[in-house]
C-alpha cells in the first residue's frame, strides 16, 4: 500500500477540520465509526480533557468512535457535543440499551491570546468538523485544532512563532502508524535527527531563556495534543502503553516537553486485526510522532503577527 503519510492510511480513521481563521481557532476531528480501541497518555502539567478516565484499562468502554482535538482553552471542549450529535445521527455509539452513547475523548490547547479570545470552538464547529471527515491525507498547517498554535512562548507572544497541525505514517512489516498532533508548545521545537533548531523563540533558545528567569514571562498557554492510530489489534492496556510511548516523540523534538506550563496528552487508537509487538508498535508511534510534529511547524503560515515556516 501506498502511504499519503498521514494518519489516514489507517483503514477506518477519519479526519476532518473546522475553524475561524480570523478568529484564529478551530478543531480537528477523528472518527473511528466502526470503534477503536483507545488508551490515553497524559504527561503535561496543565491539561485539559474530556471522557479520559473511561480510558483506563481497568473501566467499562471497549472502544471509542472519535477524539476531537480543540483550540478554544476549555471552552473548547465543548466541540465535542457536536461530534456526539452527528455521532448520534449516524446511529454509531455504545450500545446502552435505551440508547446509542458516542464516546467522543477530547483535549483542548489554549489559543485565546492569539485571535479573538470570544469566539471558540463550540457544538456547532464540532459538527461541521466531523461532518467533514474523510480518509483523505488531512489539510496541514493553521488548520483545524493548528489555527490558532503557536511555540517558542517563554518571552512572551511577540517573539513567538506560529505552529499548526502535522500528521505523518510509516508502514512496518504491514503494520500501519499514522499520528497526527496540534503544536501548540511553550518550547522550540527542534530537528529529531540532528538537534538544530526548526522553530521557537526568535532570540536565543528556550532553554536558554530559562536559564536566566526560569518560566516567570512565559504564557499559561501551551499544549501539545495529538492521536496515535495503527491497525495493530491492541488491548487497552497495549494500546495505553503505545500512546505513553508515543510521548517520546514529543521530547525528542520539543525542548522542555512535558513542563507545568504545557499540557500534553496523546492518545492512542487500535482499529485493526494485525497482531504485533506492543513495543515496536510504541517506538514507532514515537517516531511518527516526531515526523507529525515537525510537520506541524515547518507546514504552519504566519497569523496573528506570528512569522511561519511556510510562507507560500
Amino acid at each position: 500500500m501506498k502511504l499519503k503519510n498521514a494518519i489516514t492510511d489507517v483503514r477506518g480513521i477519519e479526519v476532518g477540520h473546522a475553524q475561524d481563521s480570523e478568529a484564529l481557532t478551530g478543531c480537528t476531528v477523528i472518527l473511528c465509526r466502526k470503534g477503536a480501541v483507545a488508551g490515553v497518555d497524559v504527561r503535561g502539567g496543565a491539561p485539559g480533557t474530556r471522557e479520559t478516565d473511561l480510558l483506563d484499562p481497568v473501566n467499562l468502554v471497549q472502544k471509542i468512535h472519535a477524539v476531537v482535538l480543540a483550540g478554544g482553552s476549555a471552552f473548547g471542549l465543548d466541540a465535542a457535543s457536536g461530534v456526539m450529535q452527528y455521532l448520534e445521527e449516524k446511529k454509531i455509539g455504545f450500545k446502552t440499551g435505551a440508547a446509542k452513547v458516542p464516546i467522543v475523548p477530547s483535549a483542548i490547547l489554549y489559543d485565546l491570546n492569539l485571535g479573538r479570545a470570544d469566539v471558540r470552538p463550540d457544538s456547532a464547529m464540532g459538527y461541521r468538523a466531523a461532518a467533514s471527515a474523510s480518509s483523505d491525507a488531512p489539510v496541514e498547517g493553521n488548520i483545524g485544532a493548528g489555527t490558532g498554535a503557536s511555540v517558542g512562548k517563554i518571552l512572551g507572544m511577540k517573539r513567538a512563532m506560529k505552529a499548526g497541525l502535522g500528521t505523518a505514517s510509516m508502514d512496518i512489516k504491514g503494520i500501519v502508524i499514522g499520528a497526527l498532533v496540534a503544536v501548540n508548545a511553550m518550547g522550540d521545537v527542534v530537528d529529531p535527527v540532528n538537534g538544530k533548531l526548526i522553530a521557537g523563540v526568535r532570540s536565543g533558545t528556550t532553554l536558554q531563556w530559562m536559564k536566566k528567569n526560569q518560566t516567570r514571562h512565559a504564557p499559561r498557554s501551551n499544549t501539545v495534543i495529538g492521536v496515535i492510530a495503527t491497525n495493530a489489534k491492541l488491548t487497552k492496556a497495549e494500546v495505553t502503553k503505545v500512546a505513553q510511548m508515543a510521548q517520546d516523540g514529543i521530547a525528542r523534538t520539543i525542548r522542555p516537553a512535558h513542563t507545568m506550563l504545557d499540557g500534553d496528552v496523546i492518545f492512542a487508537l487500535s482499529t485493526g486485526a494485525k497482531k504485533a509487538d506492543v513495543s515496536t508498535v510504541g517506538a514507532f508511534a514515537a517516531e511518527a510522532m516526531a515526523q507529525a510534529i515537525v510537520r506541524a511547524v515547518k507546514m504552519a503560515t504566519p497569523a496573528g503577527g506570528l512569522p511561519g515556516l511556510n510562507n507560500p
